[in-house]
């Protein structure tokens, strides 16, 4: 387990939503077993995109994904995971998808920040500011 995560790979005080969030080490877990059963679709700004993003996630950000809904289509079987830097944009774009027939959609609890902590440590931390993005 890594430093500052729990045995879900979650900060201890994460209020995890299990009706809208899948943890990290579970898509992980899914993933490993097999990767095609899942679709990543990653929300944050281009700029944080650009500096580290999970491989193989696609990227849609958070205010286009009304507009681009339509762009996500999972294979029959494959769960939607949507991930953000902490996981509240990405609760509101499992919410959205969801509306607009994405049904199975779900976040990634706590974001790439979670990921990187508890699932994959190869993947860098950030913080972001003002539209400033820098790894950690």
């Amino acid at each position: 387990m890594s430093a500052g995560a729990d045995t879900a790979g979650l900060p201890a005080d994460y209020p995890l939503r299990p009706q809208y969030e899948l943890t990290p080490r579970q898509v992980m877990d899914l993933l490993r077993t097999d990767a095609a059963s899942v679709l990543i679709i990653d929300v944050r700004t281009q700029s944080e995109w650009d500096l580290v993003h999970v491989d193989g996630s696609e990227h849609i950000p958070l205010d286009e994904i009304e507009r681009r809904a339509s762009e996500v289509q999972p294979e029959p079987g494959q769960i939607v995971a949507v991930m953000c830097h902490h996981g509240v944009r990405s609760l509101k774009a499992t919410l959205a998808l969801r509306q607009l027939g994405v049904p199975g959609a779900m976040s990634i609890a706590g974001g790439i920040d979670a990921w990187s902590l508890g699932a994959d440590p190869s993947v860098a931390r950030y913080e972001r500011q003002g539209g400033r993005c820098w790894k950690i």
